[in-house]
């Protein structure tokens, strides 16, 4: 489960790293590459996109990326199939990220079975509200995968709560409004606060994501939170690349971030 992911950082005083890519961008090939670099570099847990037409959380970076994906004929069964070679592999643990449309039309309980029978530990589902994410949940949890939930800046004490009750793995705390995609540094102030009042409300390990960035970002969060989600930056780091050459685009990305992960207790 998720959790050991983050006591394991914890206990090397770290924050968790937890990088976003999108299966089969620019080809499932150089994917595969790019997780391996991830998992040599440090990466605790990897969210694999599965792409989809609709992505209401995407901002414009990882939309495209799941256009080029959907364009070379990335299917669900190709990205499972992707997480079981990664497993084979010895990869860190892998966190589907994917919107509930192609869950339904795939099968929530089939999906369940074929994402833990491939390897993957959870999936997030980031269009499914609290009050109907039931079934999925429960399916998730048959199968043995978390499902962690994500409670925005906006999100009211009482309501989160409730979604960090439900909430497997760990809460995702969206850092700012919008979509996804790299910008100017969040706020600490606000995500200060957003933080403190999340622990007031639960121990499960806190994720930030949307608009981490760069090594400040990084060092700005690392204080805060349990693990911090970078997935547009990192894409745009390796995008129009193949093989090799987006393994080193990668690497030279990533590095500064997992050196600046580390800090002196929360």
């Amino acid at each position: 489960m998720l959790e050991a992911v983050f006591e394991r950082a914890r206990s090397a005083q770290r924050c968790a790293f937890i990088p976003y890519v999108m299966a089969g961008d620019p080809d499932v090939q150089t994917t595969l590459s790019v997780l391996e670099a991830l998992t040599a570099l440090g990466a605790d847990a990897i969210e694999l996109g599965i792409p989809y037409g609709d992505p209401l959380a995407d901002g414009p970076t990882i939309a495209a990326a799941g256009q080029r994906a959907l364009a070379v004929g990335t299917t669900i069964d190709s990205v499972l199939e992707l997480v079981r070679r990664h497993r084979d592999r010895g990869g860190a643990p892998i966190v589907l990220f994917t919107y509930f449309n192609p869950i339904y039309r795939y099968g929530v309980a089939r999906f369940a079975a074929n994402a833990a029978t491939a390897g993957a530990s959870a999936a997030i589902v980031p269009d499914i509200a609290l009050e109907e994410s039931g079934q999925l949940l429960g399916a998730l949890a048959t199968s043995g995968l978390d499902m962690p939930l994500l409670v925005a800046p906006s999100t009211k004490p009482a309501r989160a709560r409730r979604i960090a009750a439900a909430s497997t793995g760990f809460v995702y705390v969206v850092s700012r409004l919008g979509v996804t995609g790299a910008t100017a540094q969040p706020s600490t102030k606000a995500l200060d606060d957003q933080i403190r009042g999340l622990r007031t409300l639960t121990e499960k390990p806190l994720a930030v994501g949307f608009g981490i960035s760069s090594p400040e970002h990084v060092r700005a969060v690392a204080t805060l939170a349990d693990g911090f989600i970078v997935g547009s930056a990192l894409i745009d780091s390796f995008a129009g690349t193949h093989g090799d050459e987006a393994v080193v685009r990668v690497r030279a990305f990533v590095e500064p971030l997992v050196a600046a992960a580390a800090y002196v207790g929360v």
